[in-house]
């Protein structure tokens, strides 16, 4: 049996680790794992590929809304092949640039293969048994399925395999209502698939604030049919050739049938523990699968660390970059570092764009109390740059404590949302969390971020806030 320095499984966020590990230590000796292409979840099947994908679908739309400003074109076509194809020749080079680094480098074993506990510190990869000391778990995760009546019957896609496509299908049914719903929605739709959307949610994009969902709703809805509060029952295969989704609506009970030439299943991830058996290596996992970490982020077995989609926290890559900061300072540099999610961004790359940061407006109500929160909101179109975009209705949400201006939190539905909110998430990150620099600081005129300074200076209560949307919104929130 083989004994290294450390073992990683998985090529993601963890990799940092191991290279700084080496950079210390030049005669350290590191067994690295993945059974998938090397690059991590991220690179070779998740947020790289995908938004490689959403970019020409970004531009399809934004030609469509050419002629409200007097310019004619024709959008004669869309190569879809060809949009594929660019994806995947751009991600194939940083997965094969990583997998010479990781072949050639004289510290590193690479076994491009499954690897599972046979006892604690010991794993099988390759029929053979490999231990250390100190092991880092980046497994990852997959494509949930739901158990669906007739999901093993008709042949489907997930948002892994749908990267693999070279045909667009005339038409395409989505399983989901949350991010990847939203995305790939949007792209294939974009791309000129008739496509439905089923949600079990009474809300599309329930992770977000009821209005930004409503809104997102309603605007999505514009290029695809959209249905919420819908129980898919049963998939099997229509008659006409094409597969058929019967779907139950949860309130009324009345259901639907949509055929479409293709499903894609969009319910989130899960864990690849099935394949790692982590309870052989000592190593506890919670009910769904995914591996229990402490506020350092190791496991029930010491010195065995679990980082990224591994542990089910958050299952964004920035937040996997900054877990395994905070295991090489308590693996590494013995420095005890616990972990601090707050305030943790995201952002959803669907027509149109939502970003979110912190508290939303009930977990700060919840927290502080009504009466002690302030809500700042602004228009897209009540700025200059806004109104020049020809944009209606999207809009800034920001969230402040009273007494001390304090950010708890903000929202953003519109163009570019997810490049607007970094200019609030930096000023969460300062020691004050003050709205107080946002306020005071010059904005470039007329630029659009100039919506997200006003929102800050435009602050109602909370009874305010909601009698506003009633009166400026047409859409039920909830």
């Amino acid at each position: 049996m083989k004994e290294y320095d450390l073992i990683c499984i998985g090529t993601g966020s963890g990799m940092s680790i191991v290279q700084a590990m080496i950079n210390e230590n030049p005669k350290l000796r590191v067994a690295v794992i993945d059974k998938d292409e090397p690059g991590g979840i991220c690179l070779t099947k998740g947020c790289i590929p995908s938004k490689i994908l959403l970019y020409p679908a970004e531009l399809v739309r934004t030609i469509q809304k050419a002629p409200e400003f007097g310019i004619k074109v024709d959008l004669k076509s869309v190569n879809f092949k060809t949009v594929m194809d660019r994806m995947r020749n751009l991600i194939n080079k940083d997965i094969n640039m990583i997998r010479q680094g990781l072949s050639h480098s004289p510290n590193i074993d690479y076994f491009h293969a499954s690897a599972e506990f046979v006892s604690p510190y010991v794993l099988k990869v390759d029929e053979k048994k490999i231990k250390a000391k100190m092991i880092i778990l980046c497994t990852g995760s997959k494509p949930a399925i739901p158990p669906i009546k007739g999901i093993n019957n008709v042949s489907f896609q997930t948002s892994d395999s749908v990267l693999e496509m070279d045909q667009l299908p005339p038409s395409i049914g989505i399983v989901g209502g949350g991010y990847i719903a939203a995305e790939f929605g949007h792209f294939f739709s974009a791309m000129g698939s008739k496509v439905t959307v089923i949600g079990r949610n009474p809300r599309f994009l329930p992770q977000e604030e009821p209005e930004v969902s409503a809104l997102a709703k309603r605007k999505l809805k514009e290029h695809l049919t959209l249905l919420t509060n819908h129980e898919v029952l049963e998939l099997s295969n229509a008659s006409s050739g094409k597969k058929r989704i019967i779907a139950r609506n949860r309130t009324t009970g009345d259901r639907i049938e949509v055929d479409a030439d293709e499903i894609v299943i969009a319910v989130g991830r899960s864990p690849n523990t099935d394949i790692l058996n982590p309870e052989k290596g000592g190593i506890a996992t919670d009910e769904r699968g995914w591996i229990k970490v402490d506020e350092h982020l190791e496991t029930s077995k010491p010195n065995v660390w679990a980082l990224g989609d591994a542990n089910g926290k958050y299952q964004f890559k920035h937040v996997a970059n900054y877990e395994a900061m905070v295991v090489y300072y308590n693996a590494v540099l013995k420095t005890p570092l616990k972990v601090n999610y707050f305030p943790v961004p995201h952002a959803v790359f669907t027509y149109p764009e939502v970003a979110s940061v912190g508290l939303k407006e009930s977990e700060a109500t919840a927290k502080y109390g009504e009466d002690n929160i302030f809500i700042g909101f602004q228009k897209y179109e009540d700025t200059a740059k806004g109104e020049a975009m020809g944009v209606k209705e999207y809009f800034v949400k920001v969230i402040l404590e009273k007494e001390s201006n304090k950010i708890l939190g903000a929202h953003i539905i519109g163009p570019y949302a997810s490049v607007l909110i970094q200019e609030i998430i930096n000023l969460m990150y300062t020691p004050e969390k003050s709205a107080e620099p946002m306020i005071e600081s010059m904005h470039i005129h007329p630029a659009l971020n100039e919506v997200v300074q006003r929102a800050f200076t435009s602050l109602m209560t909370t009874e305010q806030y909601h009698h506003f949307l009633k009166h400026n919104y047409e859409f039920d929130i909830g």
